[in-house]
């Protein structure tokens, strides 16, 4: 049963956000703390994991210097175990950081970038349920778009967008699995956590995210997530 299973929620938060830079007084904070409809970014992550599963625990991976979202930590993790840690130079080196907290082999892994706020706790349970039955399970949805690869020298081929899925997170995965992926030394290759795993020599299973599942990269991704989010407050209020 999911009761008798523990649960980390492995949040990325030590990104610089660079491109999503804002005019305005939090222009210079991450994107992860600044102000999302009346909450900070980070905080609809945490929110999100604690509604899919209450008994879950919490583990962060700050900026080295803690802005001052650090101080409203006990408020938002109230009932929840939580700890947290400096990220690394890069996001390899991030969740290895993370999960210097986790003690657990047979526990089940989300780890998610602090920039996706508009996730559900439907697709975080759904996640949950793949890591069980397959030991990983990475959210992406379909390409929409037509996709160019450009090479080396800058020639530019087109790719069969029917072959190709958006990956997002929360990427999922059993502890034990996680660990040993992790023992690996770093390479430049690693993109996300399914690339570590799959050099570690095991498959990963692809799992139905969601469009709304969008990262904040750009400053007019802050409008479209505000968008996202009244929408589901909205219908939620009419159910």
């Amino acid at each position: 049963m999911a009761s008798d299973i523990v649960k980390y929620a492995l949040i990325v938060a030590a990104g610089q956000g660079t491109r999503a830079q804002l005019s305005g007084t939090d222009a210079q904070e991450p994107k992860q703390f600044r102000l999302l409809a009346g909450k900070p970014v980070l905080q609809y992550s945490i929110e999100a994991f604690a509604s899919a599963f209450p008994d879950i625990r919490f583990i962060l991976v700050l900026p080295a210097v803690y802005p001052n979202f650090v101080g409203h930590l006990p408020e938002i993790f109230t009932g929840n175990p939580f700890s947290f840690v400096t990220g690394g130079e890069t996001r390899f080196h991030s969740v290895k950081n993370g999960l210097s907290q986790v003690q657990e082999p047979d526990a089940v892994v989300f780890v998610h970038d602090a920039a996706r706020p508009v996730l559900s706790a439907a697709l975080i349970r759904r996640c949950y349920e793949g890591a069980i039955l397959h030991g990983t399970a990475i959210p992406c949805v379909p390409a929409v778009e037509s996709l160019r690869m450009v090479d080396a020298q800058g020639r530019n081929y087109p790719l069969d967008r029917h072959a190709v899925r958006y990956i997002q997170t929360p990427q999922t995965f059993r502890a034990s699995l996680l660990l040993e992926a992790f023992h690996q030394p770093f390479d430049p290759s690693f993109t996300d956590e399914a690339t570590v795993v799959e050099k570690a020599g095991y498959s990963v299973q692809l799992v139905e995210g969601e469009p709304a599942n969008i990262k904040l990269t750009y400053p007019q991704d802050f409008a479209i997530a505000e968008i996202l989010l009244r929408d589901r407050s909205a219908s939620a209020a009419c159910e």
